[in-house]
């Protein structure tokens, strides 16, 4: 059974392409709100249920969130492909940062992963919105997966990255 997202109420979220905005516990300047240190956030979910979804092949979306979800799993494939050759937690967090320092496609633009998922932007202005709010997650996502993916002592957690070589979605991650 795939796990969906619980942030289902959007009343007073903002949007973007047709995604909700939603708060993030971060430190990282975007466009993010800031959520409270003790409730669970969306980067939160995506980490706590990527090793279930990533076995599935759909995903049935019950909400907007469910799509935020649905590109956050597909992140954290990505980024565990990248960490898959680094044996320390130094070598991890280089690959990370560099992961970080890519550019982020929206929809519409060549490159964005899910073609569809989300509507295309409007303006340049909900385009910037939106990639600035894909970044903040994506950096947010990277930092709390250097967490999981590696032990307090810095070996790498082979429970995580043997996940590395799963394909969510059927989608191959570079």
């Amino acid at each position: 059974m795939v796990h969906h997202s619980s942030f289902v109420d959007e009343e007073g979220v903002k949007k973007a392409c047709g995604c909700p905005l939603l708060p993030l516990k971060s430190h990282i300047k975007g466009p993010a709100p800031v959520s409270d240190q003790d409730r669970t956030d969306i980067v939160d979910e995506a980490i706590t249920f990527f090793r279930a979804n990533v076995f599935f092949r759909k995903f049935n979306i019950q909400s907007p969130a469910d799509k935020l979800l649905i590109y956050l799993t597909f992140y954290i494939n990505v980024a565990l492909k990248r960490l898959e050759g680094c044996r320390t937690l130094a070598e991890g967090t280089k690959a990370i940062i560099n992961l970080g320092l890519e550019k982020v496609s929206v929809p519409g633009e060549s490159g964005f992963p899910f073609p569809g998922l989300f509507a295309d932007p409007q303006s340049q202005k909900e385009a910037e919105l939106f990639r600035k709010y894909l970044k903040q997650t994506r950096e947010e996502t990277s930092g709390r997966l250097l967490s999981v993916a590696y032990r307090p002592n810095g070996t790498p957690n082979k429970w995580w990255l043997a996940f590395a070589k799963r394909k969510f979605m059927n989608i191959i991650a570079l």
